[in-house]
């Protein structure tokens, strides 16, 4: 869906351009903007489909990109696109991430099937492009995403040098959005069959499952049975991940007073910081923050917040990496050097956040 743009056709035919992409375990976004280091916000955008590089098969991670980038380069600006940096969840430098090869060769082909030919392209994870992201473009420090998924990683150089967690909802993502969510229809179980304490959370996770109809408390144990086997039975049949869409409702049942949602917010927190931990954070050291929980306004930067300020450690959220990849992309090409087309390049090691 691209926004508005107002280039001439003057203008465009003079001025390199730049697309940065920042795919995630929820989405996939592009940004068009003008090379120069002043050139401004995006021209255009476009979103598609979720783009981790090791949980969505390669041919569905191609049309991804390729919608993404089709959106947010009209074809009056493709012949103009010098550098593409993108971001992929799932992918990094690091030895034997098979992320980094799977992200190269679904770009690539995006970018063919587009007739887009940059001189560079750099690949790299989503952490490293949140970091480009904060202000001045940082490329040593700690970045913490929590969105559907979660993981912490260290940059030094524009580089991932190491990470924690990121290991998928079915071996980690400790604390993040499908955490939260799995924790919320576990404790509605819970308030069902009497094992727990009666939660808001009970009726807002029948209402997104079951519809309104649902939301009553059943009056017998007979009901309740049947409540409690439809609900397990909906969430089986859901994409696994569409739990992550809970933790939006766990949120508004915390803000209403409810004891087990504040709980269960509280516990992805600690769960987050202590992720951070395994990366020994220093004092005053740069950390940034992104993702639906931990972007600007996300429900769990205040506590996160609480409780890193007595480390010495303030978060910088950005909302997401899409300004870091247009930076890392502009990055990318001034160091090219070259006026005019060159031979291209891709892959993890052409990362340009150095």
């Amino acid at each position: 869906m691209p926004t508005s743009g107002t280039e001439g056709a003057a203008d465009t035919a003079a001025r390199p351009v730049v697309i940065g992409i920042d795919a995630g375990g929820t989405r996939t976004r592009a940004a068009a903007a003008w090379a120069a280091d002043d050139g401004g916000p995006p021209l255009h955008t476009g979103v598609s489909g979720p783009g981790n590089a090791l949980s969505v098969p390669i041919d569905v991670l191609t049309a991804h990109l390729r919608e993404a980038v089709a959106a947010a380069a009209p074809p009056t600006l493709r012949p103009h696109v010098r550098a593409v940096a993108a971001g992929l969840a799932g992918c990094s430098a690091l030895p034997g991430n098979a992320g980094a090869a799977h992200a190269s060769a679904a770009l690539r082909t995006a970018l063919a099937d587009l007739g887009i030919r940059p001189d560079v392209t750099a690949v790299s994870s989503d952490t490293e492009i949140a970091l480009a992201g904060a202000p001045g473009t940082p490329c040593d420090g700690l970045v913490l995403i929590a969105g559907t998924g979660a993981v912490a990683a260290r940059d030094a150089g524009g580089f991932t040098v190491a990470t924690a967690d990121g290991n998928g909802w079915l071996l980690g993502d400790s604390g993040s959005g499908f955490w939260i969510g799995r924790r919320a229809v576990r404790s509605a179980l819970a308030a069902l069959d009497g094992r727990g304490r009666p939660t808001l959370l009970t009726t807002a996770v029948l209402a997104h499952y079951l519809g309104q109809a649902a939301t009553q408390a059943p009056a017998t144990p007979t009901a309740a049975q049947d409540v409690r086997d439809r609900l397990v039975q909906a969430v089986h049949e859901r994409p696994v991940l569409e739990l992550a869409l809970l933790a939006p409702l766990v949120a508004r049942a915390a803000e209403d007073g409810d004891r087990v949602a504040r709980r269960l917010l509280s516990g992805a927190a600690k769960r987050l910081v202590k992720t951070l931990d395994a990366l020994s954070p220093r004092p005053e050291e740069t950390l940034v923050t992104t993702g639906g929980l931990l972007g600007p306004g996300g429900v769990l930067l205040g506590p996160l917040k609480c409780r890193l300020a007595p480390r010495g450690l303030q978060p910088v959220p950005v909302p997401d990496g899409l300004a870091g990849a247009v930076a890392v992309a502009r990055k990318a090409l001034a160091r090219t050097g070259r006026p005019g087309r060159g031979s291209p390049t891709l892959g993890p090691s052409s990362n340009a956040a150095s």
